[in-house]
């Protein structure tokens, strides 16, 4: 794989895509668009994604334990895949609500709601770059990096994946689903 292509496109996406949330998330600065059906259905289209990845997370951690390189590669790969789709989505979804604030119907104290949220939200900027050059280091068949990369990537994402199930639950109750 020719790295004079693919390590400048994961950084600039690395910081396209965080600034482009960025932007879609500063209250009133975008008006929101109606998508034409009830956008809160996104959200818990979002956490099925999110939960999806984290099964592929663990199928995965477990296959390269068992020595199973190929479907340790395709879950992996699947979980890559569906986070970019959960980005589609989350991005669809905070241009038609806007910016989503903490949920007073919660059963969970507003600090523990932020302190996930923010941990979440940080942790999954940095995910950008850590899983995209996990997976090009793979795919170049750089396997001595891959693996030390994965081992900072693997805990890292799974957090994500399961904080972002985690942050849907704890903000539902406010979501009008019908």
């Amino acid at each position: 794989m020719n790295s004079r292509l693919y390590v400048p496109l994961i950084w600039t996406l690395s910081l396209a895509v965080p600034l482009a949330v960025g932007v879609l998330m500063t209250p009133g600065l975008i008006p929101p668009i109606d998508l034409g059906f009830n956008p809160y259905l996104l959200a818990k289209l979002n956490a099925v994604i999110n939960s999806a990845v984290t099964v592929l997370l663990i199928m995965g951690y477990i296959f390269i334990r068992q020595g199973k390189r190929a479907a340790h590669q395709r879950a992996m790969v699947s979980a890559f895949v569906l986070s970019s789709l959960f980005l589609v989505s989350y991005v669809l979804y905070h241009i038609s609500v806007g910016h989503t604030v903490y949920c007073e119907a919660g059963l969970v104290p507003k600090g523990v709601y932020l302190t996930i949220l923010l941990t979440h939200i940080a942790l999954s900027v940095t995910i950008i770059p850590l899983a995209s050059f996990s997976i090009y280091r793979a795919l170049s068949e750089r396997f001595d990096k891959h693996k030390r990369l994965a081992r900072i990537t693997f805990p890292l994402w799974l957090y994500v994946s399961i904080t972002g199930v985690l942050v849907y639950f704890m903000i539902a109750p406010c979501h009008p689903v019908g």
